[in-house]
């Protein structure tokens, strides 16, 4: 915020030089970012504030922090002059005849978004150029001087923070302000030069009269009823609107103002009155005119000051610096809390303008705030203790790891994705969860699967000359409503792979799969066929324990011509949280063996339609006496076994843990195996 050292200083008793106040804004948070010095000799300084501190966007709640901070007096505004200029002190005039009533009446239509509008009238004010102190105090922050009326709500809120407006009353309709939602398609002409006229929809919030908008809520006041020269009657608008339905139409609209940065950041209702005051009290001094008897408002109750407790004790615990109970009270007095010191326990009532203040550590953060953080003391050591991983952290790196080393690459793709990539990708049942905001665009829908977003990467990839084999992979959130309208969110593993050969390409990602499970569970995945949709065919449900986490299978045409892309593929989406709830492992250890160990390959004919599962059943089932482990070794097609046959060939491990085995006796368990095999899997022993 752009502020005046001179302006400040007309709240303080004795004054502040640039230097002075620079340094202790500085040290209570608000930071110096720059100054000049102008022609006259006055002196400008930018002063940083956050987000959650807007009862800092004004000259007077910075000389409260100054005056705070530097144990100054604090001088309320108006009470000894303005400007340097001594005036009459007295109350305006006020009409003992005429109520404020009798000419303007207000309908508030929605106490969310306004939790309270007030108006008052001024009768006879004469519009002309403001005094000079006026004038000055707006040049010093690179303001430029209108006239009397305008200029009196600018130093208002560049004084208080409080946006105030000014409407001509007898440019509003009926003699009424409503506070309501604008219709679909209504048109509004803002103030400015060069504005043009906006259409609004029921999403805003307008003040109108009996016919027409009159002001963007919280953003922009109206051409139409603008004051002018010729201008004798005025209503004063003082009012509060809720911060993210101001924000919403302020990006809305590209309509940003001085006053919609103030009421972002939160105005309480209860300070309204005050500053309503102030600027009719400045408006009678510079314009002239009535102030007429009574306030018209419309809105919900006051609410009630916020209470705080701070623990003295909890305070020097957490700041590690020895501040006494009293010293604390002391210094949140000056900051207007109004605190009630009761043993160990200080109970301040919060001032309206904190709204930042919620909680016990943000009263302790204003002590050492205003004591300095200097009174915290410094070691020259310190104790960490190291925390234990956090599981869902390392299990997912370990899924990140596993991949990059199977020659994957992450991806990081947008969350919102266009409706038909949507609708392609939702499951049976499941209806695609859209965001209402333009500036969405084209791509309203929170994706429902990660393979979308995955496409579109290799899309990419693929147009920008990157045609070589490629394996990508990507974790993120995906999001639907269920027949319920139910809004569900899960965290997804989505893979997809370039497929030189069918066969080989899910056998390659089927490996992927049953390594990741080996990774994570410590256990064997199994894929089962089962029924192929608009997105995969042929497709397979993935299970680990029995429980279906996942699918796995080729990419439709339908699928992969949404994004471009010819070539097929094969994809795997898994869920990832029934996966990393395995983590870590269970990996027994044993005792590695001290015998020789004793191989058999066996080559067995078997019908197409027998699995390597059947084959692994029935040799588990029937397992040898010294029977140790199988493998797979590989399958074999061809005319010399019949094209209704495969050949597959799986290695068995013997061992004896006390001697070393003599072929004879493996010899006697295989061919018991293989007649087994014979009769339970009508296998035939190629030779």
């Amino acid at each position: 915020m752009r502020t005046s050292v001179r302006w400040i200083n007309d709240y303080l008793e004795k004054p502040a030089s640039a230097q002075e106040q620079a340094d202790a804004l500085t040290a209570v948070g608000l930071n110096f970012d720059g100054r000049e010095t102008l022609p006259d000799g006055s002196i400008w300084q930018e002063i940083e504030t956050t987000s959650n501190r807007g009862d800092c966007l004004c000259h007077f709640g910075l000389a409260r922090e100054l005056a705070a901070k530097t144990k100054r007096v604090l001088v309320a505004p108006g009470s000894q002059g303005d400007g340097g200029v001594k005036r009459n002190s007295a109350a305006p005039a006020k009409s003992s005849a005429r109520n404020c009533s009798e000419f303007i009446r207000v309908c508030n239509m929605d106490h969310q978004a306004c939790p309270r509008y007030s108006a008052r009238v001024i009768r006879g004010v004469k519009v002309g150029p403001s005094p000079e102190w006026l004038q000055q105090r707006l040049r010093d922050v690179g303001q430029i001087p209108r006239n009397n009326i305008v200029d009196c709500t600018n130093f208002v809120l560049l004084e208080l923070g409080q946006p105030t407006h000014v409407f001509d009353l007898s440019t509003l309709a009926g003699g009424e302000i409503q506070v309501r939602r604008a219709r679909a398609k209504e048109m509004f002409l803002p103030l400015g030069d060069q504005a043009v006229a906006i259409e609004l929809s029921p999403a805003d919030l307008v003040i109108a009269d009996g016919e027409k908008p009159v002001a963007l809520a919280g953003v922009k006041g109206g051409a139409l009823s603008a004051v002018r020269e010729s201008t004798t009657d005025i209503v004063l608008e003082a009012a509060t609107f809720n911060p993210s339905q101001v924000r919403a139409s302020s990006r809305r609209h590209k309509i940003a103002s001085d006053s919609s940065k103030r009421f972002e950041r939160g105005v309480h209702a209860a300070a309204i009155d005050g500053a309503a005051e102030r600027l009719a009290d400045l408006i009678v001094q510079t314009a002239g005119g009535t102030l007429c008897d009574g306030v018209v408002q419309a809105g919900a109750p006051l609410p009630e000051l916020k209470m705080v407790s701070m623990r003295c004790d909890r305070c020097r615990a957490v700041l590690g610096a020895d501040i006494s109970n009293q010293e604390m009270s002391q210094t949140l007095q000056t900051l207007g809390f109004s605190p009630r010191l009761q043993g160990d326990l200080i109970e301040c009532a919060v001032p309206p303008q904190r709204m930042d203040i919620e909680r016990e550590v943000d009263l302790i953060e204003e002590v050492i705030r205003l004591l300095g953080l200097e009174r915290v003391p410094m070691t020259e050591s310190i104790q960490i203790r190291t925390a234990a991983a956090d599981a869902k952290v390392e299990s997912a790196e370990r899924v990140r790891d596993t991949l990059a080393g199977m020659d994957f690459v992450e991806c990081v793709t947008h969350a919102l994705i266009s409706d038909a990539a949507a609708n392609a990708f939702l499951l049976a049942q499941h209806s695609a969860l859209r965001i209402e905001d333009e500036r969405a665009g084209g791509t309203p829908c929170l994706r429902p699967s990660i393979l979308p977003g995955l496409l579109a990467a290799r899309k990419l990839n693929q147009d920008r000359g990157a045609m070589e084999s490629m394996r990508l992979f990507e974790i993120a959130s995906i999001f639907h409503l269920d027949a319920k309208k139910q809004h569900h969110e899960s965290v997804s593993l989505g893979m997809i792979a370039d497929v030189e050969k069918d066969d080989l390409g899910y056998r390659a990602l089927r490996g992927v799969v049953e390594r990741l499970a080996h990774e994570i569970a410590g256990q064997n995945a199994t894929c089962t066929p089962t029924t192929s949709d608009a997105v995969m065919h042929p497709v397979a449900k993935i299970e680990l324990n029995q429980v279906a986490i996942g699918r796995i299978g080729f990419l439709t045409p339908a699928a992969r011509g949404a994004f471009g892309i010819d070539k097929p593929m094969i994809a795997a989406e898994i869920a990832l949280d029934l996966l990393l709830a395995h983590w870590p492992p269970e990996r027994p250890a044993a005792m590695l063996p001290n015998m020789p160990s004793v191989e058999r390959d066996l080559s067995l004919i078997l019908d197409n339609a027998r699995t390597w599962a059947q084959v692994e059943s029935v040799v588990l089932g029937n397992r040898p006496q010294h029977f140790e482990s199988m493998s797979f070794t590989g399958v074999y097609k061809g005319k010399q076994i019949g094209a209704d046959k495969k050949s597959l060939t799986l290695r068995l491990v013997f061992r004896d843990s006390a001697r070393t085995l003599r072929r004879e006796e493996i010899d006697l368990e295989v061919q018991s195996l293989v007649q087994v095999l014979q009769k339970e899997l009508k296998a035939e022993l190629r030779a």
